[in-house]
């Protein structure tokens, strides 16, 4: 999922690229209005982070001519001011959801994924494998919702998490070298680092798993890569 930050301070914006490009999401950046709006019609993204003050085009401005181009793409406002005039006029505008500063990094991640969830249902059809659940070993993962429920308990997934199980569920019974996951769940751009994959399955067994140290789901096929048997 493409996410453009469109955000004149480059601490935040550097900031925001790293968090959600550690969330799974390929993520491009605009300095001011005039770049967001020229990277939003080359690169279509699937969702919009949009700071309110902006140099050359403010953030109200950019946000009611996406509207105009598109009614359905997601637009999350990142904004330093709170009164409830700005709230009602970015709301009216088509907002769907604001991230005020400072912020941290769990609400972030929330509210996008809560946004996310909103953009997966609307852009793809029931019919489509994406949006199917899959089972793991009793875990029941739920894509359109980017969750996994084990009994009554819920598991947030990002969509890097699920391209990771979805790939070892589509090759239960076999071996996934690394370098296969580094390319469909990274990116074939991504410079491959071993203790960047080790640290993602390691915190990942964590969330799905019965017992990470005994895993079912990801078991580690040494010097190779990971497997599923069930």
């Amino acid at each position: 999922m493409k996410l453009l930050i469109a955000e004149d301070d480059l601490h935040i914006r550097q900031g925001l690229k790293a968090l959600l490009e550690t969330e799974g999401y390929q993520c491009i950046e605009a300095a001011d209005g005039d770049q967001a709006w020229q990277l939003y019609e080359q690169q279509q993204p699937d969702l919009v982070l949009l700071d309110i003050m902006m140099p050359k085009q403010d953030g109200y401005t950019l946000c009611r001519r996406i509207r105009q181009h598109n009614e359905q793409l997601p637009v999350i406002f990142i904004t330093a001011k709170s009164e409830e005039i700005d709230q009602v006029l970015g709301l009216e505008l088509g907002a769907d959801d604001y991230i005020k500063k400072p912020f941290g990094s769990r609400e972030v991640i929330a509210r996008i994924r809560a946004v996310t969830r909103r953009c997966l249902r609307l852009n793809l059809s029931p019919g489509q494998s994406d949006t199917e659940s899959f089972n793991m070993d009793g875990l029941e993962i739920r894509p359109a919702e980017l969750r996994a429920l084990r009994g009554d308990q819920v598991i947030e997934l990002s969509l890097r998490d699920l391209k990771v199980l979805r790939l070892l569920f589509e090759n239960r019974g076999k071996v996934v070298d690394r370098d296969a996951l580094f390319n469909h769940c990274w990116g074939r751009n991504y410079l491959a680092n071993s203790r960047t994959l080790d640290q993602h399955i390691s915190k990942l067994r964590k969330a799905i798993e019965l017992n990470a140290k005994e895993p079912r789901i990801i078991s580690t096929v040494h010097g190779i890569g990971y497997r599923f048997d069930n």
